[in-house]
C-alpha cells in the first residue's frame, strides 16, 4: 500500500522493515531500539559493549520483534561491515539507520592531546559514515538513515568540549551532503537529530552542579529531558510519515537554542 493511501497513524509504522541501532547498549539507543519495535521493525542491535545488549534485545522481544545483537565498535569500517553482512544475513534488507553511537569528554584545548581528538573524531563522525556507507550499499528506495548529532554542534555550553562538538557539527554536515547524494539518486533520506541535554549515562557523568548551575537555566522547559521525548521524532524521519524529510537537522533541546 503507498502511503497517500495510508491513515496518518499508520504511516509511522515500520512493519516488515528492519532497522540497524548503535549505540544500543545504553541511554538513548535502548530507548530509540524499543521505539522503533513498537512501531514493527525488527532491530539489529549494535554496541561495543555486546554483553550489555542482552537487555536491548528483551525489550524488543517483548514487543514482539526479533532483534539480533551485534559487537560492533563503529570506528572500525571491518566491524561495520560485519554488522551490516550479518543483519542481511538473517533478515535480507536494511531499512532504517539509527546513527547514535557516540562518546564525548571535556578537556581545554591546550592540554587536548591529538590521540584523544582523534579517538572522539573516529567515533562520532567517522563511525557515522562507515555505517552509513555501509548501509547504503545495501538499502532500497524509502530507506531512512538518521544521524544523532548534537546541539553542541550549534551552540556551546560552558564545558571545553572542542573535539566532540567538532564532531557533531560534523556530522550535521554531513548528514546535508549524503542527503543532496542520495536522496534522489538513491530513495534514501538523510536526517539528523540534535538532541540537547537528556538523562543517559553520559550525562549521568558531569560533575558538580553543571546540569543545575549551566544548563537547566539556558532550557526552557526547566528541565533535561527524557530519551523517550526523542522517539516520536524518530519515528517520524524513519517512516513514511516523513517521507518529505531529508537533508535537516531538527533540535530537541527543551528551547536551549533560544537562549
Amino acid at each position: 500500500m503507498e502511503w497517500r493511501d495510508m491513515a496518518v497513524l499508520d504511516r509511522f509504522r515500520l512493519d516488515g522493515r528492519v532497522a540497524v541501532v548503535t549505540g544500543a547498549s545504553s541511554g538513548l539507543g535502548v530507548a530509540f531500539a524499543r521505539a522503533l519495535a513498537q512501531a514493527g521493525a525488527d532491530v539489529v542491535l549494535a554496541a561495543r559493549r555486546v554483553d550489555r545488549l542482552d537487555e536491548t534485545r528483551k525489550l524488543v522481544e517483548a514487543e514482539g520483534r526479533r532483534a539480533l545483537p551485534v559487537r560492533c565498535d563503529v570506528a572500525r569500517p571491518e566491524d561495520v561491515a560485519s554488522v551490516v553482512a550479518s543483519a542481511m544475513a538473517e533478515f535480507g534488507r536494511v531499512d532504517v539507520l539509527v546513527n547514535n553511537a557516540g562518546v564525548a569528554a571535556a578537556v581545554p584545548a591546550t592540554r587536548e592531546t591529538p590521540e584523544h581528538f582523534r579517538s572522539i573524531i573516529d567515533v562520532n563522525l567517522h563511525g557515522s559514515y562507515w555505517m552509513a556507507q555501509e548501509c547504503g550499499r545495501v538499502m532500497k528506495p524509502g530507506s531512512s538513515i538518521i544521524n544523532i548529532a548534537s546541539v553542541l554542534g550549534l551552540t556551546t555550553t560552558e564545558l571545553p568540549q572542542a573535539a566532540y562538538s567538532a564532531s557533531k557539527a560534523a556530522v550535521i554536515g554531513l548528514t546535508r551532503d549524503l542527503a543532496q547524494q542520495w536522496t534522489g539518486r538513491k530513495g534514501i533520506r538523510v536526517n539528523a537529530i540534535a538532541p540537547g541535554y537528556f538523562t543517559s549515562e553520559m550525562t549521568s557523568e558531569f560533575e558538580g552542579d553543571y546540569i543545575a548551575r549551566v544548563i537547566i537555566p539556558r532550557t526552557l522547559t526547566g528541565r533535561v529531558g527524557d530519551p523517550e521525548e526523542l522517539c516520536g521524532l524518530l519515528l517520524l524521519m524513519a517512516s513514511d510519515a516523513g517521507s518529505y524529510m531529508t537533508g535537516v537537522t531538527v533540535p530537541v533541546d527543551g528551547g536551549l537554542l533560544t537562549r
